[in-house]
């Protein structure tokens, strides 16, 4: 088998980025601490560029290459780009964090980087094996990154847990895949897909493929019941790490279920739609549920993440392509929702202090008028209440789950968004209308401050205007 040369034109943003973190990662021993500063602008730098080449290399319809192993179409450009934008954001965020904790090390920024990459080999995989192999070039990154904080206890616990639940999962998921591909004998997602529609009568072996896929899949993202680390992971993550992990790859995750479930097994939608409907519900009414017993914030941020891929599997579950367009939408909505709740948990902390408790924010008007209104915002969004970005993003989903004809559905969903609510006011209420507990003056850097309030107001402009980017999402899916 012979490729031309002219097929790796679409890989051309993901070997620059590899080239570029080994250059990083070689760099980087000859820094100090006092210079490690270049190893950090090398690494915005280099998303940057990845972007421009994304861009630069985007084609205008679907452009499979290297015999059926990736694709780069208006999806994957898409979610390249905000993966990019959030990642940056990530760092920027987690500059002085790391810094007073003496984390600011050359090997967070490559394991970012090499993070972001298998992110986007899931995002433009076309087959099951590069699918996989992009899922475990994330998932090893993000293992090693919540141990970062060598000499934290719950850090190690935390990547412990991490590391054997997520090879579970992996287990799981590459067993589904196995049998998918005895039964259909190729692992190419188009060559599956045409399998199905061309044997439409129940095959066991594919049916059992399904659901060990679907489980592979709900543990990955989170989903109930396949939920147990994700308060612990994000509760013993240092700070800089759950942002991380709690963002960006939320876009890779819908990436694999459009893959895999969407484009794959989408003939096979009367198997696993059921499950999706159970993982959903459940997602929604346990991710709520809970997180009004927390009072760390990140725990019940966890929660909170459970709840909102119930909506994606929603979205999912619709099966059509206003569906995937709204899932798509929520998805990355909340993965900016997700990067200004964290954003303000880094604000907040301070060296020796880590301000991840929901008292840590009473009386945050008195402090910050500026940045309680940023939090306000954020908090609002996570709700669902109208203007921000937050309420079109569920408005959007629940309309696509209403047109194909599950009304009861959106009811639990509007129910126990409604549970949930309270939670998020709640925050609002400390910030506004509780005494300060601790007066020391918020300092952060300047570009900190800056992306933070630049997060907080596209939540709000974006709201008020939701227009472009439900448009982007729609042209995605055609």
């Amino acid at each position: 088998m012979t490729v031309e040369m002219a097929e790796f034109a679409p890989l051309i943003p993901e070997i620059f980025l590899l080239s570029m973190t080994c250059i990083i990662l070689i760099v980087d021993l000859y820094l100090t601490q006092n210079t490690r500063y270049i190893t950090y602008g090398m690494s915005l730098v280099t998303l940057a560029i990845t972007a421009i080449l994304t861009l630069y290399t985007a084609p205008e319809s679907a452009q499979v290459v290297l015999s059926g192993t990736f694709i780069s179409d208006p999806m994957s450009v898409i979610l390249k780009l905000f993966t990019y934008l959030i990642t940056a954001a990530v760092l920027i965020y987690s500059k002085q964090y790391l810094s007073d904790r003496d984390l600011f090390k050359g090997e967070y920024f490559v394991l970012v980087l090499f993070a972001v990459l298998g992110m986007m080999v899931m995002i433009s995989a076309h087959n099951m094996l590069t699918l996989y192999l992009g899922l475990e070039l994330l998932s090893l990154c993000l293992y090693t990154l919540v141990a970062f904080q060598r000499d934290s206890e719950k850090a190690t616990e935390a990547a412990m847990k991490y590391f054997v639940l997520g090879a579970l999962a992996s287990g799981l998921l590459l067993y589904g895949m196995s049998m998918i591909y005895g039964g259909t004998g190729t692992l190419d997602l188009a060559e599956i897909a045409a399998y199905i529609e061309q044997n439409p009568e129940k095959d066991l072996v594919l049916m059992m493929g399904v659901v060990f896929v679907l489980a592979g899949l709900s543990f990955k993202l989170g989903a109930v019941p396949f939920h147990m680390w994700v308060p612990d992971v994000y509760h013993g993550s240092p700070t800089a790490v759950t942002l991380f992990l709690g963002t960006a790859p939320k876009l890779a995750g819908f990436a694999i279920i459009m893959r895999l479930l969407a484009e794959g097994l989408g003939g096979l939608t009367t198997i696993w739609s059921d499950l999706v409907i159970i993982i959903a519900v459940l997602s929604l009414v346990i991710g709520n549920v809970v997180a009004i017993a927390q009072t760390n914030m990140k725990r019940m941020l966890a929660y909170s993440t459970i709840a909102h891929m119930g909506f994606l599997f929603l979205g999912i579950l619709a099966g059509t392509p206003e569906g995937y367009s709204a899932a798509m939408f929520y998805t990355i909505v909340y993965a900016i929702m997700g990067l200004g709740s964290f954003g303000m948990i880094l604000l907040l902390a301070r060296s020796g202090f880590e301000a991840e408790n929901l008292d840590d924010f009473k009386g945050l008007n008195e402090r910050s008028p500026w940045f309680a209104l940023i939090m306000l915002i954020i908090m609002f969004s996570m709700a669902g209440v109208p203007p921000a970005l937050g309420f079109y993003a569920k408005l959007a989903v629940l309309e696509a789950v209403i047109n194909t004809g599950h009304l009861w559905l959106a009811i639990v969903a509007v129910v126990f968004s409604i549970v949930g609510m309270f939670y998020y006011l709640r925050i609002i209420k400390l910030m506004y209308f509780d005494a300060p507990q601790d007066a020391t003056p918020i300092e952060a850097a300047f570009d900190m401050r800056a992306v933070l309030s630049a997060n907080g107001l596209s939540i709000l402009i974006l709201g008020i205007f939701p227009g472009s980017l439900l448009a982007l999402c729609a042209s995605a899916m055609m």
